[in-house]
């Protein structure tokens, strides 16, 4: 199973605004380990085209912090699964979640719509 999760570089977090994700951290799990990973950039896509890409490169789940109803429509619709309002580590997240541990947050939206997406 492959899972991406939102990725910021510089700290090793979970990137909170879905849509403004530059990066993903892409983990191959099998039998509830973590066997690879790897960091990959966006693919040139914002908002609603994240998903269809993460799908493309053959990712299951999606681990992120905050999104919008547009983005959850999309995920949706790409056919991911979503684990919303994980904070802190990546790979810590990633972890908990091949163990069936992580416990998403549904509620976990970004509630600034309207400031900046004119794209």
């Amino acid at each position: 199973m492959k899972v991406a999760v939102t990725y910021e570089k510089e700290t090793g977090n979970v990137f909170q605004h879905f849509g403004k994700t530059q990066f993903f951290k892409i983990y191959q799990i099998e039998d509830g380990k973590i066997i690879a990973s790897e960091v990959t950039d966006n693919g040139g896509n914002g908002h609603h085209a994240l998903p269809p890409f993460l799908k493309s490169l053959g990712v299951d789940v999606l681990i992120l912090g905050n999104r919008g109803q547009g983005a959850i429509d999309a995920i949706a619709a790409a056919g991911l699964k979503e684990m919303p309002g994980i904070t802190g580590s990546a790979d810590k997240a990633a972890e908990l979640f091949a163990r069936g541990e992580l416990k998403p947050d549904f509620e976990a939206k970004c509630t600034h719509h309207g400031e900046h997406h004119d794209k």
